[in-house]
C-alpha cells in the first residue's frame, strides 16, 4: 500500500468533509500537523468538532480553524492561549467540551483500542462529571467517559518511514500517538523521512497499521509559543 502522498494538500483532497469528528495531535505549538491543518483550511470544511488538547495560538496551528470559523466544537483540557478561542467561546459561537487532560489522552487510546469507554475518578464532583453514568467500585465513585474515534486524525512525527511507522521527539510525543491511534483515517506529517526497514522497530513509537497517508514536510515552522527572557548579567 503506498502510504507517502506529495503534499499535505495532496494528501488532504477530498478526506475532509462537513460535520467531521477529527483528533488532531500536539500540545501548545509543540508537536502540531501545521502543514495538514492548513490543508483542512484551504478544504473548506465547516462544522468541524475537533479534539486536540488545545488550540493552538492565534491564527497558527488550530487557531487557523478559529479565525475561519471551521471549528464548531471543541473537546480540549486547556485554552488559555488563544483569544480568539475566547471571544468565540463566551459570544456563544463555538462549543466546548472541557476535558481533563489525561482523561482526554485516554479518550483517544480507548477509542484506537476498540474500547468504547472506562471509568475514572478524575472530574467527580466537579461540572466534568455533570450529565455522565457515575458508579461504585471498591467503595470509590467513578465516571464513564467515552472513547473517541475519529474520522480523521492529524499527527506530527519527527521521522517516518514509507510504511508509516512514526517516531516522536521528546515533547513532540505529547497526544500524538493517541491521536494516531484514534483516528478511522490518520494522517501522519513528518520532518525527516526514510526507507522502509531502517528505523529500529524498538524505537517506533506509532505502527505503521495505525496510518494510512503521510507527507513530507522537511522544512517545518520552529515556534515559541511564549517567549521568556531574562536580563543579561
Amino acid at each position: 500500500m503506498q502510504k507517502l502522498w506529495p503534499s499535505a494538500g495532496a494528501a488532504m483532497a477530498g478526506l475532509v468533509k462537513d460535520g467531521m469528528l477529527l483528533a488532531i495531535g500536539g500540545f501548545g505549538l509543540c508537536g502540531v500537523p501545521e502543514a495538514l491543518i492548513e490543508a483542512v483550511e484551504r478544504s473548506g470544511a465547516r462544522g468541524l468538532t475537533v479534539a486536540s488538547n488545545n488550540a493552538g495560538i492565534d491564527n497558527v496551528g488550530l487557531g487557523r480553524l478559529l479565525a475561519t470559523r471551521q471549528i464548531a466544537k471543541m473537546i480540549a483540557s486547556y485554552v488559555g492561549e488563544n483569544g480568539e478561542f475566547e471571544r468565540q467561546y463566551l459570544a456563544g459561537e463555538l462549543e466546548v467540551e472541557f476535558c481533563p487532560q489525561g482523561t482526554l489522552a485516554e479518550r483517544m487510546r480507548a477509542g484506537g483500542a476498540g474500547i468504547p469507554g472506562f471509568y475514572t475518578r478524575t472530574g467527580v464532583g466537579t461540572i466534568v462529571a455533570e450529565g455522565k453514568e457515575h458508579k461504585e467500585f471498591d467503595g470509590e465513585v467513578y465516571i464513564l467517559e467515552r472513547g473517541i474515534r475519529a474520522d480523521i486524525a492529524l499527527v506530527k512525527a519527527w521521522k517516518g518511514d514509507t510504511h508509516g511507522n512514526l517516531v516522536y521527539r521528546r515533547t513532540a510525543r505529547n497526544f500524538n500517538p493517541g491521536a494516531a491511534m484514534s483516528g478511522r483515517i490518520t494522517v501522519a506529517e513528518v520532518e525527516v523521512l526514510v526507507g522502509a526497514g531502517e528505523l529500529d522497530p524498538d524505537q517506533v513509537h506509532t505502527p505503521g497499521i495505525f496510518v494510512q497517508r503521510l507527507v513530507h514536510n522537511p522544512h517545518a515552522a520552529k515556534r515559541i509559543e511564549r517567549v521568556t527572557t531574562r536580563e543579561a548579567h
